[in-house]
């Protein structure tokens, strides 16, 4: 079975660097020319220390590195594990690529040729922080996505940084190790060329990978942090006041780089809510029903993660309904934060029945909703 590390990335030089440490005797590795991809055209090279053994130019009705990638990889990464003459495969994931969609076709499609046995985020700290604290679109960043491609860059960057096994910078720098190790607390993290350290170890867990970006669980610090970086985890067991968190939100992301959790709201109490926000982006959906009300039989349809903090903290009077959520952030007056959330959430003297919604058209046509 071929051991496969992928590199995943918004930095092509960055990432580039990183992946090209990686290779060494024995290794191949594979990587994408994206710079004609609004074209329709994506050219993937594989490559080993001395020579080229595989060149495709891959064209796409749609020009999205999905598409590029999807269907076409895995044959490749078979074809080399047949030959039986390398010990690995380093895969450099073009800036927009999802490294979990690719490490989960992977498991589906080739389980008995290969293996992932590493995902690497690689991280520039230049511009890290400000890259996940702020609203630009990844489509404006410079990074080669599709036109329709709405994720902020904080989305992208921390999507593959939740999802990875361990975290690269590619120079040293204290708060950009502190806030990767905040966002994913379970991430090995190296610099530069401790990368090479990573090869031959076989770190990736599939369903611990999938827990750490469950919609609506928390990311909480298994150390105490030091310096700038500050993490708040909160929660009530009361329902927030829709209004008064509405007008709230943008205050609340403010200066933020990741928020997560579940949200019980007053005006919508059959809605078990999911809080996610990428720097200033933030997003409130539908994760589906609570525990308290679906029968016995159709608890397998709430997640593990949330059945189990449910068991622990389940109320004798409204079962799993609360809310609780964990924001990261440099700098975040975590006081401030706490009095402000705790100021959304509806008053024993405040009657539900009457509130107005407003995130009721955002909510409209959820079946839980």
């Amino acid at each position: 079975m071929l051991p496969v590390t992928l590199v995943a990335g918004v930095g092509e030089t960055t990432r580039g660097t990183v992946a090209g440490t990686l290779l060494g005797p024995g290794t191949v590795l594979v990587e994408y020319d994206v710079s004609g991809l609004a074209g329709g055209t994506v050219i993937r090279i594989a490559r080993t220390t001395s020579a080229v053994i595989d060149r495709e130019v891959i064209r796409m009705g749609h020009p999205c590195i999905s598409c590029a990638m999807r269907g076409s990889l895995v044959p490749l990464l078979v074809s080399i594990a047949a030959v039986e003459r390398y010990r690995s495969v380093i895969v450099s994931i073009p800036g927009a690529g999802d490294t979990q969609a690719l490490a989960e076709e992977i498991a589906r499609d080739a389980s008995k040729d290969l293996r992932v046995d590493a995902v690497l985020a690689v991280i520039d700290p230049s511009s890290f922080v400000a890259d996940v604290s702020g609203d630009e679109l990844l489509r404006d960043s410079g990074v080669a996505t599709a036109a329709e491609d709405g994720r902020a860059l904080a989305e992208a960057i921390i999507r593959q940084l939740e999802y990875a096994d361990a975290v690269v910078l590619s120079e040293p720098d204290e708060t950009a190790r502190a806030l990767a190790q905040a966002i994913n607390p379970q991430a090995l993290v190296r610099t530069g060329d401790e990368a090479v350290e990573l090869v031959g170890v076989r770190l990736h867990d599939p369903d611990a990978a999938e827990t750490r970006v469950e919609p609506g669980s928390i990311s909480a610090p298994l150390v105490e942090e030091a310096g700038p970086v500050r993490t708040l985890v909160w929660q009530s067991d009361r329902p927030f006041h829709p209004e008064r968190l509405y007008d709230a939100l943008e205050d609340l992301v403010a200066g933020t780089a990741r928020g997560k959790g579940t949200v019980w709201l007053a005006s919508q109490p059959r809605a078990r809510l999911g809080w996610d926000n990428f720097g200033t982006n933030i997003a409130i959906g539908v994760l589906g029903r609570w525990l308290v009300d679906l029968s016995a039989d159709r608890w397998s349809e709430v997640s593990q993660t949330h059945q189990a903090r449910s068991a622990l903290e389940w109320h004798p009077e409204h079962g799993d309904r609360a809310s609780y959520l964990s924001i990261t952030g440099v700098g975040l007056d975590l006081w401030e934060l706490r009095r402000r959330l705790d100021g959304c959430v509806l008053r024993a003297d405040e009657p539900a029945e009457t509130l107005t919604d407003p995130f009721a058209p955002y909510l409209e046509g959820s079946t839980a909703a």
